[in-house]
């Protein structure tokens, strides 16, 4: 696997996860893990970060090109 597949599948990825977290900060889900309610600012730490990364990883492989 060479470095742009790699960073692609990367960036796919954590702009799945960054999705998923939006998703959860517009439709206002509640999460309980043990009994406890996961607070939505975790879900908007859970969106920035891996969208930046998401980001980074795209102008990365356009940089290469």
């Amino acid at each position: 696997m060479d470095a742009y597949s790699a960073l692609l599948i990367a960036a796919i990825v954590f702009g799945l996860v960054a999705l998923m977290h939006l998703l959860r900060l517009i439709y206002k889900t509640k999460i309980t893990i043990s009994g406890k309610i996961v607070p939505l600012w975790v879900s908007g730490v859970g969106f920035i970060i891996p969208f930046v990364l998401a980001i980074w990883m795209m102008l990365a492989i356009y940089s290469q090109v």
